[in-house]
């Protein structure tokens, strides 16, 4: 392993958070890849993983042993905008709903069942879809249905999340959320500019976001974050800087950056946006650009990957910390958790398993009539799944990894482990994206932004023919 042995792994500080764009680098460099939600990543969970393994990782588990995550898919959405690549299902049909919630709790009492001793929920999230599609009595009798199950953990403790469109919410709606025991709240916005949002068919007055905010802000709500979009039809470094001065200007607790993958071969909603109206690459790498510049000297920490948050919000805390994670909701302050997941298409981690339920609500229905947990596919982790995902967690996380440290724990050689790895690690120091030195890797601020890149290089399953044929499933680009 080639090392520089006058040079340490920095040690966790604010400077730790620094970020360098170098556009040059990141055309070069950028490239389709994994978000790393998980690894290994979903395209490798195959359906000869099924029910009955997932319930056995379950059981495995102690009591008393390690916190719970439970996350909830409503996939429900009042209109469609053009770009999602969610899983939803569009109607104003709400007897769908009302269906779907008596299968819902169904599948709660069977993985209530399963987890019934093994550990207190610390942290509950409700995506979508539209979590707020369902009315307020309706989310008000699925959240008792929920604790009457499941051991709730205090709401000064625990992290319980929900995504909402300020479209289909007033104040009164939020401030009924946080006396449901919601005390995040995270808000789609995307684009303030009138005419990106004709493009992609969600007309979101500023107002309205605004005033979600500030009843957010009113009714208690620990953090608010904000989700934003680049690369849509009719964006451009002029509307994007209007957008940011808006978002600055409401100063929510976290911000996502998102780049939109145009991918209409896999969603169908993305063939209304016009291919002209698209920014070309130069035009969505510069307002990545300034996205970051603009952040960051409004005082926001880069995160990882497309988040930022103020410097004294848990995220930005718990990486300072090393006690930052990764999960399929994104980075995450609770990292020894086991996640349940409820609904359809939901991916749950149990124990060193992923399993992932039905995709339709035909199928999930049909399993749950039969009286089994509707899980499609997943799979279970063997020891070499474990490693790279320690090494690919803590490198998105955390920005450094100390090999040594690692091969102590991991009861390896780091340099013999991946010795076939080491020749791209050096090739991208020498491109400026990391160090090696004699205590590991460090992520310089100019690598940040290539962190998929990085973390690909460990990724033994990268570029090998898939479970999941390329047509169902596709990465995005790294930048």
């Amino acid at each position: 392993m080639a090392v520089k042995a006058d040079q340490a792994t920095a040690p966790r500080s604010h400077t730790m958070h620094a970020i360098e764009f170098d556009a040059d680098l990141i055309a070069r460099m950028s490239q389709n890849g994994p978000r790393y939600t998980s690894y290994p990543t979903a395209d490798r969970f195959t359906d000869a993983f099924r029910a009955p393994d997932y319930a056995s990782a379950a059981t495995r588990l102690k009591p008393g042993g390690r916190a719970l995550s439970l996350y909830v898919h409503i996939p429900f959405c009042q209109s469609l905008c053009y770009y999602c690549a969610c899983n939803k299902i569009i109607t104003t049909n709400r007897e769908k709903a009302v269906i779907y919630l008596g299968y819902l709790k169904r599948e709660i009492d069977m993985q209530a069942a399963l987890f019934a001793g093994k550990g207190r929920v610390e942290q509950l999230h409700f995506g979508g879809g539209t979590p707020t599609y369902l009315s307020d009595e309706q989310m008000g009798d699925l959240l008792d249905y929920m604790r009457a199950r499941f051991d709730f953990a205090p709401d000064t403790t625990g992290e319980y999340s929900i995504e909402i469109d300020p479209r289909t919410v007033d104040p009164e709606r939020i401030r009924s959320l946080r006396r449901q025991g919601f005390n995040r709240l995270s808000l789609g916005v995307q684009d303030f500019d009138d005419d990106v949002q004709r493009a992609v068919n969600r007309i979101q007055p500023e107002a309205m976001t605004v005033d979600a905010i500030t009843a957010a802000r009113e009714a208690g709500f620990r953090s608010i974050s904000i989700d934003l979009i680049y690369g849509l039809p009719l964006q451009n470094t002029r509307t994007m800087t209007s957008t940011l001065d808006k978002v600055v200007a409401a100063a929510p607790d976290r911000i996502s950056v998102y780049n939109y993958a145009h991918m209409p071969q896999m969603f169908k909603s993305q063939k209304l946006i016009r291919d002209e109206d698209l920014p070309d690459a130069p035009t969505k790498l510069a307002m990545l650009g300034l996205c970051i510049e603009r952040l960051t000297a409004a005082g926001y920490v880069y995160i990882g990957m497309d988040h930022f948050a103020r410097p004294d919000d848990e995220l930005a805390r718990a990486q300072r910390d090393g006690t930052l994670h990764r999960n399929f909701q994104g980075y995450s302050t609770h990292a020894d958790t086991d996640m349940v997941s409820c609904g359809v298409s939901a991916i749950s981690a149990v124990d060193g398993t992923y399993a992932q339920n039905e995709k339709s609500l035909e199928a999930y229905y049909a399993r749950i009539d039969k009286g089994e947990l509707p899980v499609a596919r997943g799979l279970a982790m063997n020891e070499d799944d474990f490693l790279r995902r320690d090494v690919i967690q803590q490198l998105m996380c955390d920005f450094a990894l100390d090999t040594r440290a690692l091969g102590e724990r991991r009861g390896i050689d780091f340099g013999e482990y991946f010795a076939p790895e080491l020749p791209k690690l050096e090739t991208m120091a020498q491109d400026g994206l990391l160090d090696l030195d004699a205590q590991g890797i460090r992520v310089t601020p100019k690598g940040r932004l290539l962190i998929r890149n990085i973390c690909m290089v460990f990724d033994k399953y990268f570029g090998k023919p898939r479970a999941i044929p390329l047509t169902r499933m596709q990465y995005s680009r790294t930048i």
